[in-house]
C-alpha cells in the first residue's frame, strides 16, 4: 500500500480538544441563562452524541420539561452554539488548546515526503481555522490540501459522508489514505469509508472498542516523548516510513457501505 494522503480527525485527534469545549459549552449555557452546567463525566456521556448542534438537542430530549418547552429550547440551539463556538475559539486562538505530542512532527513528515494532508472532522470550519492558526500561525490552512467540515455532509459520524467527501476531493481512493481518529463514532465512519485507520484515544474516548482500528497508539510519540512499551518497530513513535509498512488495505466494501459511495461519486 503506498500511501498518498493522511486524513485527521480535529478535535481529539489532532489536539485534545474537548474540555476546552466543554467550558464554552457552558459559558454559553450561562450566557443564555440556561441553568445547564455540564460536568467532565456527564460531557464524557454525551460525546457519543456526533456534533455540538445535536449533541445539545439529544441533551434537552432528557429534561424534564414539556413537549412546547423543548422545542423552544431545540429553536435557541442555533444561538447558543454560535455563542459556544466564539467562546471556544477564544480559547484556541490564547493557546489553551495545543497540538496533541507528535502531531506536529508527523505532519511535517509527510509534508516533506510529498504526502498530502486532508481534514475530515465533524466541528465547524471556524474551529477548524482556530485550532490551525494556533499551532502553525497563518500558514497553517495552507498544510491541508483538503478540509472537510460537518456542515457540508448530510449525515455525520459514524455514518462515512466526510470521510467519502475527503477522498473524493482528494481524488483519491481508499487504498491510498490513512486515517486519524480518536473516538468510535470517528473509526466506524473512516472504515465504512475504507480507510486503515490509527486510533489514539483521550480521557474522553478511551476504553471503548477500538478492535477495528488498523493501529491503537495511546499517542503518535516523539522523540522527546517516545512511547514506552510500543508495539511499533523501527522506532518508539509513528513515522511515515513505518506507517507505510504498517497499512492495509481493508476489505472491499460492502453493499451498504458502496451505497454510500456511489451517492457521493
Amino acid at each position: 500500500m503506498s500511501i498518498e494522503a493522511l486524513i485527521f480527525d480535529v478535535d481529539g485527534t489532532l489536539a485534545d480538544t474537548e474540555e476546552a469545549h466543554r467550558v464554552a459549552f457552558n459559558l454559553a449555557f450561562e450566557r443564555q441563562q440556561l441553568g445547564w452546567s455540564w460536568t467532565r463525566t456527564e460531557y464524557r456521556r454525551l460525546l457519543s452524541v456526533t456534533g455540538g448542534k445535536e449533541r445539545m438537542a439529544a441533551y434537552i430530549e432528557t429534561l424534564p420539561e414539556s413537549a412546547v418547552q423543548r422545542q423552544r429550547l431545540v429553536a435557541r440551539i442555533p444561538d447558543i452554539h454560535a455563542d459556544k463556538t466564539k467562546f471556544y475559539s477564544s480559547a484556541v486562538r490564547d493557546g489553551g488548546v495545543p497540538l496533541r505530542d507528535g502531531v506536529a512532527r508527523l505532519l511535517e513528515e509527510a509534508l516533506d515526503a510529498g504526502c498530502r494532508l486532508a481534514i475530515a472532522s465533524t466541528t465547524t470550519a471556524v474551529n477548524v481555522d482556530a485550532l490551525l492558526q494556533a499551532a502553525f500561525g497563518a500558514h497553517g490552512l495552507e498544510m491541508f490540501a483538503v478540509i472537510a467540515c460537518g456542515d457540508q455532509v448530510r449525515a455525520k459520524k459514524p455514518a462515512p459522508d466526510i470521510y467519502l467527501l475527503a477522498l473524493q476531493t482528494l481524488g483519491l481512493g481508499a487504498d491510498r489514505a490513512v486515517a486519524f481518529e480518536d473516538s468510535p463514532n470517528g473509526l466506524r465512519a473512516a472504515v465504512a469509508a475504507g480507510l486503515w485507520t490509527v486510533v489514539t484515544p483521550t480521557f474522553w474516548t478511551e476504553g471503548a472498542d477500538f478492535s477495528a482500528a488498523g493501529l491503537l497508539l495511546p499517542r503518535l510519540g516523539d522523540p522527546s516523548h517516545p512511547l514506552p512499551g510500543s508495539v511499533l518497530k523501527a522506532r518508539p513513535w509513528l513515522g511515515l516510513d513505518e506507517l507505510q509498512e504498517l497499512a492495509r488495505p481493508l476489505r472491499p466494501l460492502n453493499a451498504v457501505q458502496a451505497l454510500y459511495e456511489r451517492r457521493h461519486a
